[in-house]
C-alpha cells in the first residue's frame, strides 16, 4: 500500500460514486498521494446514424453541466484531501475509457463504487466496476454506497 502515490476514482455522478471519492480523498490524504477523478460519459451518435437530431444548443448546454458538476465534485474532493487534486471527462464506453486511461497515467488504485446490480439487471448492463477489477493493471478498490434494504 506504501507505494499508492497515484490514485484514480471513477465517478458517474451517483451516490455510490460519491462513496467511492470518500474513500480516495481520505486515501489520497493519508498516503499523499495525487488524485483523480474520472468521469466517462456515453459518445456522441455519429451524424447520419442517428435520425433524432438535438435542438440547437443543446450539446454545449449539456458540455456545460458536466463541466460544472465534475468542478463541484473536484473542489470537494481538494477540501477531503487539502491540495490540487485533478479531473478528466472522456466520452467513450465507461469500463473501455476508465482502463486506457489508468494504463496510460499508470495508476497505482483505481477506486471505483459498484451499484450492486444482480440478476437480469446485471446480466443486461453488465457491471463496469468488475470488469475493471478483472482486467486493470493496478490494483482495484471496489466500494458500495448505502447498503441495499432488504428483500
Amino acid at each position: 500500500m506504501a507505494g499508492w502515490k497515484k490514485l484514480c476514482c471513477a465517478i458517474d455522478f451517483s451516490e455510490t460514486s460519491r462513496a467511492a471519492m470518500r474513500e480516495a480523498t481520505e486515501l489520497a490524504r493519508r498516503f499523499e498521494a495525487e488524485l483523480e477523478l474520472l468521469h466517462v460519459h456515453p459518445p456522441q451518435p455519429a451524424p447520419g446514424l442517428d435520425m433524432s437530431v438535438p435542438p440547437p444548443g443543446f450539446l454545449e448546454q449539456a458540455s456545460a453541466e458536466l463541466e460544472g458538476m465534475i468542478a463541484t465534485w473536484q473542489e470537494e474532493a481538494e477540501r477531503a484531501v487539502g491540495r490540487a487534486v485533478s479531473s478528466t471527462v472522456l466520452p467513450g464506453f465507461a469500463a473501455d475509457e476508465v482502463l486506457r486511461f489508468v494504463r496510460e497515467h499508470r495508476s497505482d488504485l483505481l477506486v471505483v463504487g459498484t451499484h450492486g446490480k444482480r440478476g437480469v439487471q446485471r446480466l443486461l448492463l453488465g457491471s463496469v466496476a468488475e470488469r475493471v477489477a478483472r482486467e486493470a493493471p493496478c490494483s482495484v478498490l471496489v466500494t458500495r454506497g448505502a447498503p441495499r434494504p432488504p428483500g
